[in-house]
């Protein structure tokens, strides 16, 4: 009997799409339970194989009859390839969530509790319908609720209501920003509140900005997006303008805070447009940075004075040529998903963990008192 299956009931199911993550979260969890024995691991190993024609299949080569299995994916991994045709290919969401739904059905029902943990949840973006569009997110809910997902655990999901699709199945939407704004107060040196605003660049991410100031005692501030909804670029309505609501930032630190960079247009074109408030620092704070236009403008912002540092987590693939750019502070999420993880094997409530306020107001009074 292999190393993994002395563990009891508990086994996780790392998919290549996050091999680095999946691995930093099992060792975290032995930690957390005091296990000394580093030979030991709770990982059950998965074999993901490809047909040269594209289709793929999945093998467990180990029983996971009667265990609690926590499947961990990354969709969002645009590194992962395979040759398809003589063809390099790369894999993208659509074709990881697809493993997703190959390891599910090797299981085949037999294990006691699935919970699929997916930082960056699947299509999250094509949330809800405008017209004719497909309801992509709401029907891969229900395609993990059907092949006998209990829980889904996400992060910073884009809209939270899409729990709607699968009311009666577990669905926990957790956030990353105690970790994040703990890095930041640590690196940056948070001081005087009256020298901080928060932004947020749309009005979709005002619940977050809205947040982020309250927690950190600042103001806060909105950017207006106007778009020509005449046009259609690259699946959406070209941004006119970007118009600030707000006060005056003249001398200040901004934190512009949203759940995900795809492009990153978005957020350059508003630290051009605050640029001229003869603005102190410039942050940025995103749960998810996808670079899909690479990070030259990022490099320019930076050069130039107008970006100091952007803060992401390690919850999606990020390149290591891009963790290493002077600008970028990656903040590590393995050991909140495993204390997440080994409170839910325990079957106890992991409410307290989701409650970044008091603990955010705990470490600014730390931070205070050691400073005094």
């Amino acid at each position: 009997m292999s190393e993994s299956m002395n563990h009891g009931k508990l086994g996780i199911i790392v998919m290549n799409n996050c091999k680095e993550l999946g691995e930093k979260i099992a060792a975290h969890i032995l930690a957390l339970r005091g296990e000394t024995n580093t030979d030991k691991s709770y990982i059950i190993p998965v074999k993901e194989a490809r047909f040269s024609n594209g289709e793929g299949k999945v093998v467990l080569p180990e029983s996971v009859r009667g265990r609690d299995i926590y499947i961990i994916t990354d969709v969002g991994n645009y590194s992962c390839t395979y040759k398809m045709f003589g063809f390099e290919n790369r894999m993208g969401p659509d074709e990881h969530f697809q493993d997703l739904k190959r390891v599910l059905s090797a299981i085949g029902g037999k294990a006691n509790r699935v919970t699929v943990i997916m930082p960056l949840l699947y299509a999250s973006r094509q949330h809800k319908r405008k017209g004719r569009e497909s309801m992509d997110c709401a029907m891969a809910l229900k395609d993990l609720e059907n092949m006998g997902v209990n829980t889904i655990i996400t992060f910073d999901a884009h809209d939270p209501t899409i729990h709607n699709a699968i009311p009666f199945t577990s669905f926990e939407n957790c956030m990353a920003t105690y970790s994040t704004l703990k890095r930041f107060i640590m690196k940056e040196g948070f001081h005087d509140s009256s020298k901080l605003t928060v932004i947020s660049p749309d009005t979709g991410a005002m619940e977050r900005a809205i947040f982020y100031a309250n927690v950190l005692g600042v103001d806060v501030g909105l950017f207006y997006k106007r778009r020509d909804h005449s046009k259609l670029v690259n699946g959406k309505n070209p941004i006119v303008e970007h118009k600030y609501l707000g006060g005056d930032l003249t001398g200040k630190s901004v934190l512009i805070v949203d759940d995900m960079i795809a492009s990153g247009g978005s957020v350059i074109d508003i630290i051009e447009s605050i640029s001229h408030y003869n603005i102190e620092n410039t942050y940025v704070a995103s749960t998810f940075a996808f670079f899909t236009e690479g990070v030259s403008k990022f490099d320019k912002m930076y050069e130039e004075g107008k970006l100091t540092k952007l803060y992401t987590t390690n919850l999606s693939y990020i390149p290591e040529e891009i963790k290493n750019r002077p600008w970028l502070e990656a903040v590590d999420l393995s050991r909140f998903i495993a204390k997440i993880v080994n409170t839910l094997s325990h079957d106890d409530s992991i409410s307290p963990l989701l409650d970044a306020k008091h603990k955010i107001r705990r470490l600014l009074e730390e931070k205070s008192g050691a400073e005094a």
